[in-house]
Parts: structure tokens; C-alpha cells; sequence
């Protein structure tokens, strides 16, 4: 089938799906010039590497013309004047944009249900939560919408969602791939990537979308991933698990069971693997962008564009508003923020070392199953779900979920961890999960 083809297909089951019928609610915006695009990629002779692919896209990643909302009232009517440079990279290469996602409303939250436009579904089990916050980019993909999408992971966003919904999400080496138009939850975590119904797929758009941007100053050239070596059986491989203990035991013997045929299948070498201060990564995490947050939505003041932000968003959004204020005032200066700084530093040289002996470090990718939307769980049961993810954000590694089977028909993701830029062994080796 041609660009227009698929196209069509995907739109005919997002209509019938998604505002009606099972009410997915994944997307907020479709694309209305999508038809017109498709025919023009058809009718090149010379087509990218993304020829017949389409596209979702997080509320918070700018496409121009559409509406880069953040799925809050603050911004609900801003429509994007220019493309991020992800967006770009992606066009000149044929890919097409869709639409534009739902998702928990500026990032704040792990559930998909923080957007004011209404909660996420989980395709696989529509009573439960979707995850978040990228929730209508993993679920557009697990819902057969489209082909790959693109998310923002500041602590699990990318990889919790795709646990829960059956689908291949990553987290890549922090600054190596351009955030020039995403509007970001914390800019010393933030990451786009690429999300997948499988590996090959995702390693092909994060082959698309990586590399060094003029526009972000912190981004950085990376080794090109060779998209034929991810497909080919890495050997001599050492595996670390975590060694940290989950209430759910139905998960980690999962988990285990995966690692057990790798290693009779492949011959790895496997070991528990304990990462000193990992207990504190959420404490630190939430001190950070707590703060870093609440720098970033000082331009939200009413004034230049949108809503003021504190009139009009969620309480998820309120909390962390107000959290980063109480801890940016002065006579906290340097006490909290850099103090979590220095921690951070920490658990980077952690993972640092244990990258020294071990190729990869596996975990469950969310320690619990998903809740049903509407449930009333606590904030600390709620930020608990992002408890084996945050860590790598704030290492700056790279990291994968994928699937790794059921538990009462419920998805649940395996996390790969690697070090930085080794992006291309991490999703060789996930590939290799993926054959078993």
C-alpha cells in the first residue's frame, strides 16, 4: 500500500475508535492537510526512509499549524508557528504526521489522566489507565491508529505508558536527540523518543530523529545507528539485574522467566546488581523538576500568549506550580535544588560503574499493575509507578520497554537500560528479547 493507502486505513479506525465506538481518546487534533501530504510523498520518485509511515505526535512537540496545547486550557488555542527540529527531520524524510496526541496536561502525571480533555484509555484493557504521560502517543500506536509515535520522557514517560499498553518505547541518551520545540516538564531531564509496536521500527525513527542541533545547545552527535547490526545476535553479553524488590511478584517472576530463556537461548551471562543511592532517585527527581518546572512556566503569564497558567490547569499541575515556588524562594537558595543536583551526580557515576562490568541492566519497567481510571490512589502511589524509570533519567542513560507478556491480560514492559550512547547495543539487545 502507497502513503495514502495506509493513511485512510489508519483514519478509518481512528474514527470508528477513538472519539466513538471505544473512545480511546488518544488524539486531541488530526491533521487536516494529511491526504494532500500523503499524495505528494507518493508521488515522488526518490522517497526517505519513512516513506509510509505515520506519525503521532505528543501535544507538547510544535508541528506547524496545528495546536501544540500541552492537553491544558492554558494553551488550548496555540497554534504552533514553526516545526520542532524532530518534526523536521521527520518530514524530509516522508514521514507523516497524523495528528497530534493527548497526554497528561503538561506532562504532570503518570496516569493519562491529568489532561483537561479528558482521560487516555488503555487499548488493551479499557477500564485501566493508559499511563503517562505520554499516554495519546503509546496509545494511538497500541491502538493500531498509526505506525510509530513520538513522546517526551522526563522520568518514564515514554517507557511506563508502553509497559501498560503493550509496545515498544525509548528513552534515548539524554542530549542526543534535539528538543528545539518541545515544550519541556524539566530541561536537565527531558528526552524526545520514539514509540513503536516493534523494535526495529523504533530504532528506525530514532535513527531519523537523533544527532547534534545548532538550536539545542546541550545536544550532542551520537554514533549513527546501523540499522542492520540491531537486527543481527549480540554474543558474549553480561546482564545485571536489579536487585530491588517489588511488591508484585507476579512481575518480577516475568521478568525473570524472560532472562532465564535469554540466557539458556543465547548463553548471557546473568547477575543481580545492586545501584547504591537508587532509593533516593525519586525524592531527587521530584526536587528537580519541581523547581525546574515552575522556572518554565513563568512565560505562561497570560500576557504574550494563551492563559495564565495558575487561573486555568489541574491540580496535578497546581501542585508542582506551587512546590517549585516554595523551594525556589530565596532563603532556600542552594539548599534543596543543588543539594538534588549533587545527588543526581551520584547515581550517574553509579550506573557509570556498573557499566563497567555489565553490557545492560534489566528491571521491570513499572513495578505495579495498572489502576482503573477514576480510582483514588495516593500522590506517592501515583509518583511510585515512575520508580524503576527515573533513574535513567537521571544518569542521562538510554533506555527501552518492551514487552515481556501478561498478567490477567494486562501488558507488562521489560526495561533495558544501557550506558550513554550505547543506544544501538541496548536495542540489538532488546531485538534479540524480541525473537525469543
Amino acid at each position: 500500500m502507497n502513503a495514502k493507502q495506509i493513511l485512510k486505513k489508519y483514519l478509518s479506525e481512528i474514527k470508528k475508535n477513538d472519539k466513538s465506538g471505544k473512545k480511546i481518546n488518544a488524539f486531541l487534533q488530526l491533521n487536516p492537510n494529511a491526504i494532500e501530504e500523503a499524495k505528494k510523498i507518493d508521488s515522488k520518485k526518490n522517497k526517505g526512509k519513512l516513506a509510509g509511515k505515520i506519525i503521532a505526535v505528543k501535544a507538547n512537540i510544535n508541528v506547524k499549524g496545528l495546536n501544540a496545547s500541552c492537553a491544558s486550557k492554558t494553551l488550548e488555542n496555540y497554534k504552533s508557528s514553526y516545526d520542532a527540529s524532530v518534526i523536521k527531520k521527520i518530514k524530509d524524510e516522508d514521514g507523516l504526521i497524523i495528528g497530534i496526541a493527548n497526554m497528561d496536561e503538561f506532562a504532570c502525571g503518570s496516569s493519562g489522566e491529568t489532561s483537561v480533555f479528558g482521560p487516555v484509555k488503555n487499548p488493551q484493557a479499557l477500564d485501566l489507565i493508559s499511563g503517562g504521560s505520554s499516554s495519546g502517543s503509546v496509545a494511538s500506536v497500541s491502538a493500531d491508529f498509526c505506525d510509530m509515535a513520538l513522546g517526551s520522557d522526563t522520568g518514564g514517560s515514554i517507557r511506563n505508558p508502553s509497559s501498560h499498553c503493550g509496545v515498544v518505547g525509548v528513552k534515548p541518551t539524554y542530549s542526543s536527540v534535539s528538543r528545539y520545540g518541545l515544550i519541556d516538564l524539566s530541561m536537565s531531564l527531558d528526552q524526545i523518543g520514539p514509540i513503536a509496536k516493534n523494535v526495529s521500527d523504533s530504532a528506525l525513527l530514532l535513527s531519523v530523529i537523533q544527532g547534534k542541533d545548532e538550536k539545542d545547545s546541550i545536544s550532542q552527535d551520537s554514533a549513527k545507528l546501523n540499522l542492520k547490526e540491531i537486527e543481527k545476535f549480540p554474543k558474549n553479553i553480561k546482564v545485571g539485574i536489579l536487585d530491588l524488590e517489588i511488591k508484585d511478584k507476579r512481575i518480577q517472576k516475568l521478568i525473570e522467566d524472560k532472562l532465564s530463556e535469554a540466557s539458556k537461548n543465547y548463553n548471557w551471562k546473568i547477575e543481580k546488581i545492586k545501584i547504591r543511592n537508587i532509593d533516593l532517585a525519586i525524592g531527587i527527581y521530584y526536587l528537580l523538576i519541581y523547581v525546574e518546572f515552575f522556572s518554565g512556566t513563568r512565560r505562561f503569564d497570560g500576557r504574550r500568549y494563551g492563559k495564565k497558567i495558575e487561573d486555568v490547569v489541574g491540580p496535578e499541575v497546581l501542585r508542582r506550580i506551587l512546590g517549585g515556588s516554595e523551594i525556589s524562594k530565596a532563603e532556600y537558595h542552594g539548599r534543596y535544588y543543588h543539594l538534588a543536583l549533587k545527588a543526581k551526580k551520584l547515581i550517574e557515576e553509579e550506573f557509570a560503574k556498573a557499566f563497567e562490568k555489565f553490557d545492560c541492566i534489566i528491571s521491570p519497567t513499572v513495578p505495579r499493575l495498572p489502576h482503573k481510571i477514576g480510582e483514588k490512589i495516593s500522590v506517592e502511589e501515583m509518583y511510585g509507578y515512575d520508580a524503576l524509570t527515573i533513574p535513567s533519567n537521571l544518569a542521562g542513560n538510554c533506555a527501552v520497554s518492551i514487552p515481556c507478556g501478561k498478567i490477567e491480560n494486562v501488558p507488562v514492559g521489560m526495561q533495558i537500560i544501557c550506558d550513554k550512547f550505547q543506544d544501538g547495543k541496548m536495542l540489538q539487545i532488546a531485538r534479540s528479547f524480541e525473537k525469543l
